[in-house]
């Protein structure tokens, strides 16, 4: 069943168990925190991009 890699099946198993566990409010919150983390890494990740990696010039 768990031979290293994690197929469809499993992850339906580990889905229901966390439906029982949680209930569905408190999956969709968890989702939309999920959601909000990973659009603010990529937001980072973006702002780190364009700034420069030289320090400035001194006057």
């Amino acid at each position: 069943m768990f031979g290293g890699k994690i197929g469809v099946p499993e992850l339906l198993v580990i889905l229901v168990i966390a439906l029982i566990i949680f209930g569905p409010s408190k999956i969709s919150e968890l989702g939309k925190g999920l959601g909000e983390g990973i659009k603010n890494f990529k937001s980072a990740v973006k702002d780190g991009e364009t700034t420069p990696t030289e320090p400035a010039e001194k006057k």
